[in-house]
């Protein structure tokens, strides 16, 4: 009888609904994407899939460069993804400005943005140096678009510095919006470098058709690189401007915590 009862008790005391509560809200919180991102990420596996199998399998070879053309899929694609990023943070950056909110959502997506064009320059400089040991004989050639692309990689490193210096988020806005203005200043200086001085870099092979005429899978692969890393641009952007949101509410409430804690200190 004693055992029935304390086991009774137990049973009336144990809460009823806690597990199944906290399994669900584990369930509920476990995933951080959403519709929209998975579908865009399942597209960009996708289109580098296509890429792959077209880049290196069923695009010829070509009749000058032969085998190593098929590096160009990756450089043109990377060095549009840059210029498409850095563009990109100089137009949140414009809007952070302008809007004059307290919202951080435009500078998020600007720093993102920059953080995610500086990766695909530094593979596109990559890239290029793998290009020009096969085409030149050298990894590295003081060419006028080699050296202003260089540049700019190290104009949105300084940026990226900028951002990382102290302050509250809105000065880190205000300061590397600025930044951001002034250096996209410096793309189309890269771009039409090979105009400006002559050099080793070849002018472009799509827009240029008098000189130089594409094989029609050539010219398809060219396309879909610029469609496949630009779904991979747009992935990386808002995955990474999500875990710059997250960085700044954790410092926030940091901050309001220790500013809690002080005042309590004072009031002992």
């Amino acid at each position: 009888m004693t055992d029935n009862a304390v086991t009774h008790q137990q049973v009336i005391a144990a809460p009823a609904s806690p597990a199944p509560t906290v399994a669900g809200a584990r369930r509920r919180t476990s995933a951080t994407g959403t519709p929209f991102t998975r579908a865009l990420g399942i597209a960009t596996i996708i289109a580098m899939a296509v890429l792959l199998l077209f880049g290196l399998f069923l695009s010829p070879a070509d009749v000058v460069q032969g085998e190593s053309v098929r590096i160009l899929y990756i450089h043109v694609g990377t060095v549009w993804v840059a210029y498409v990023a850095f563009g990109m943070t100089a137009i949140s950056s414009a809007a952070f400005l302008w809007k004059r909110t307290t919202s951080l959502t435009w500078d998020r997506i600007a720093g993102a943005s920059a953080e995610v064009g500086v990766l695909f320059m530094a593979l596109t400089l990559f890239a290029g140096a793998l290009w020009g040991r096969l085409a030149w004989g050298k990894f590295w050639v003081w060419d006028a678009r080699v050296t202003t692309t260089a540049f700019l990689f190290i104009t949105y490193i300084g940026y990226l510095a900028v951002r990382g210096l102290g302050g509250s988020h809105q000065q880190r806005g205000r300061r590397s919006a600025v930044v951001a203005l002034l250096a996209v200043l410096e793309i189309p200086l890269v771009h039409f470098s090979v105009k400006l001085w002559r050099g080793l870099h070849q002018d472009s092979s799509v827009a240029d058709t008098t000189h130089v005429k594409l094989h029609d899978l050539m010219l398809f692969s060219l396309f879909l690189a610029l469609i496949a890393f630009t779904l991979l641009y747009a992935w990386l952007v808002i995955h990474r401007q999500r875990v710059m949101a997250m960085q700044d509410a954790l410092e926030d409430k940091g901050l309001d915590y220790a500013l809690e804690q002080r005042r309590l200190e004072g009031d002992l």
